[in-house]
């Protein structure tokens, strides 16, 4: 394998365990191209080792695709799990509201300030201005609709601190 992560490292495959750990204790911290060298057993036996001990390509194959399950598995978990943190938006309403070039941002924190939502918002191409008001809102301004629809896309339901998750929508014409 010659990929950026294993450089350096190299795989010998020896005819017992006998010969491994003698080669083991005798070259570790030898000094190769004036480094020490760290050796230590592979994780898994190695595909001749495998042959060697009997294991077919057909339980090998079973094997590979087990993992690849529990992998899949995990993956499917870890998506509900997401889906589940996240707040759910009420589609109707969402489709009730007419695209505006200005987002009505809620729930902020006190301690917002203009300069922290226009960091905030500023990541995003056609910014043009945020405004804190009283009262935990504010607004901010897009050149376009499509613009301001990626930002409200990104930031809707985003936590500025633990106990405070930005509601936004579009603000009315």
């Amino acid at each position: 394998m010659k990929t950026p992560k294993m450089r350096g490292q190299a795989f010998i495959i020896y005819q017992n365990i006998n010969s491994a750990t003698s080669a083991l204790r005798v070259l570790q911290g030898f000094q190769f191209f004036q480094k020490p060298m760290r050796i230590q057993y592979a994780k898994t036996n190695s595909t001749q080792i495998k042959i060697l001990m009997g294991v077919t390509a057909e339980t090998q194959k079973k094997r590979e695709e087990e993992k690849e399950k529990r992998r899949r598995r995990k993956l499917a978990q870890r998506a509900q799990a997401a889906a589940a943190a996240t707040p759910q938006i009420d589609m109707e309403a969402a489709e009730a509201e007419p695209p505006n070039r200005v987002l009505f941002v809620s729930n902020l924190p006190e301690e917002t300030t203009d300069a922290m939502l226009t960091m905030l918002f500023s990541q995003f191409s056609g910014f043009q201005e945020a405004r804190r008001a009283v009262g935990g809102i504010g607004f901010v301004e897009y050149e376009t609709e499509n613009q301001a629809t990626a930002a409200k896309a990104a930031y809707n339901g985003f936590k500025l601190t633990p106990t405070h998750a930005m509601t936004i929508t579009y603000a009315k014409k």
